[in-house]
């Protein structure tokens, strides 16, 4: 592959980073392993193949990377159409062209791998979700999903990795993304042991987009699924957390839970098997130039209509979520009920509109968790509705233009998950907000960290101030709402994608990776 171009720098960088930056990514290959691509290929009448664009919050900001720096990305394949495909280049919205490569692992390999080990495993672990009474069983057919799922999977990832590196004459950066690829960093590190011809040995680095919660949840594992994690992930050499507090609770774990390795919690690093693995936190954003680009689309702004015909001319309380238990959702519906009743002057005069996307609806957890939202959504507008006015509107489906024509035009932005590594719904709304709407936002939502100075803070099981809290965001002068949007706008323009990518590039630039 050619040398990559020189990327575009947020022009909210110094000068210094700004040149330096560019210079660092112009003399790698770069290459993106994910679960996901960042496209869907669809098959026309005429047996050819399209591209569309793919779902999930971590292809939305790895797309804006890719915008960038000339990429390779490597992901599993999950359709037929993507087997066809194999590799090449390929052409996003945008018009932004960047190489995908797929993995092909077999039906019975990826369900272990995907949805027995990292979901619902990992996932529920790291957002504190098991309900340990009774939850997890780790029994034989686990272990068999991780030995014959999420480790071959890691496997192939390492190999089509190293594929992509080999007889290359630039040093290699690899951005490894989240808990599906726990395993890939030593795995890559033994392929090159094992003889693999790279000029260059690669730097390596992972981000990890779900929390990572401290060490007593970490113990739920049997030793060996644990240790393989920690040990895979400090064959990195640079590791990503979206916050400070993940990016300790790591350390942490490392100090109980991997025997021989020495967290250094000043110098953020540990070091382990005669290496440092460097630890930080790079809380990721959105590609706030594309979103806006999007926001304003005919296709949008015919959607957003739609939304004011839907509401008419009520204020409105949204939500948008994948249906899933961290998001919290029955609370919320709870919390504007329990407004509605204490402040009864809501009545009539506002809507919940919760734009929901199905997501892993193959898990009973999942399936009874949506059972529970309709059912919750469903009682509120039966004891509070009238013939004129249903206090809850559920839109439920993929689509990504309505949940932005709805970010458009709401009044309050409820962000109440109870765990969250980022959540970029609560950077998305503030940017396109045509209101000066504002964000009821969780302190266990990791965009907190961030954000929290222009956001009404809730904790996420307190619905009673979730509910003082939607009512304070209904009722506030139009000054504090438009002062609380500008500095939320502020922050979310100062750290956006370019400024993730950047911070974690200039990081291995200044560690010398």
């Amino acid at each position: 592959m050619a040398a990559a171009q020189t990327p575009s720098i947020s022009p909210t960088l110094d000068e210094d980073l700004r040149q330096a930056v560019p210079e660092y990514l112009h003399s790698r290959r770069l290459i993106i392993a994910a679960n996901r691509a960042p496209v869907t290929f669809e098959l026309q009448e005429d047996g050819s193949l399209v591209t569309k664009r793919g779902a999930g919050g971590l292809v939305t900001a790895l797309s804006g990377v890719a915008e960038h720096v000339q990429a390779t990305w490597v992901a599993c394949a999950r359709t037929p159409q993507d087997v066809a495909w194999g590799a090449g280049e390929v052409e996003l919205e945008s018009g932004t062209k960047i190489r995908v490569a797929f993995i092909n692992p077999a039906d019975d390999v990826y369900q272990g791998y995907y949805n027995q080990i990292a979901n619902p495993l990992l996932w529920f672990l790291q957002h504190s979700m098991w309900n340990l009474p009774r939850l997890p069983v780790i029994d034989r057919h686990t272990w068999q999903a991780w030995e014959q799922g999420y480790l071959a999977v890691n496997r192939m990832f390492a190999a089509e990795i190293t594929r992509q590196l080999q007889h290359d004459s630039q040093p290699g950066l690899v951005m490894l993304q989240d808990y599906h690829l726990y395993l890939a960093p030593r795995f890559i590190r033994e392929a090159i042991r094992a003889g693999a011809t790279l000029q260059h040995p690669p730097a390596i680095s992972l981000f990890v987009h779900i929390p990572w919660p401290g060490p007593e949840y970490w113990g739920i594992l049997p030793p060996g699924m644990r240790h393989a994690i920690l040990d895979g992930l400090c064959a990195a050499d640079l590791l990503g957390f979206q916050t400070q507090a993940d990016a300790h609770n790591f350390l942490r774990t490392c100090e109980i839970f991997l025997p021989k390795s020495y967290p250094n919690f000043r110098r953020r690093r540990v070091w382990y098997r005669n290496r440092a693995t460097h630890v930080r936190d790079f809380p990721i954003s959105i590609d706030v130039t594309q979103l806006r680009n999007f926001a304003a689309s005919d296709s949008v702004t015919a959607q957003v209509r739609e939304i004011e015909e839907i509401c008419g001319e009520r204020q409105i309380v949204l939500r948008v979520d994948r249906i899933e238990p961290s998001k919290n959702i029955v609370r919320g519906f709870l919390a504007y009920e329990q407004m509605l009743e204490l402040h009864p002057e809501h009545i009539g005069k506002v809507v919940f509109l919760a734009v929901l996307v199905p997501s892993r609806l193959g898990l009973d957890e999942y399936t009874d968790y949506l059972d529970h939202i309709n059912a919750t959504a469903g009682r509120v507008n039966a004891r509070h509705g009238t013939s004129t006015w249903e206090p809850v509107r559920l839109l439920v489906g993929e689509d990504y233009g309505r949940a932005v024509a709805a970010l458009r035009r709401y009044d309050v932005l409820l962000v109440n998950s109870i765990a969250d590594g980022m959540n970029l719904v609560a950077k998305e709304g503030p940017v396109v907000n045509e209101k000066d709407g504002v964000l009821v936002l969780s302190e266990l939502a990791g965009a907190h960290q961030q954000l929290g100075p222009g956001a009404i803070s809730i904790s996420p099981c307190d619905i009673y101030a979730t509910a003082e809290a939607i009512h304070q965001g209904l009722t506030m002068e139009l000054e504090k709402r438009q002062q609380r949007a500008v500095r939320l706008r502020w922050i979310i323009e100062r750290d956006d994608i370019n400024a993730w990518l950047n911070d974690q590039v200039d990081t291995a630039r200044r560690l010398g990776l």
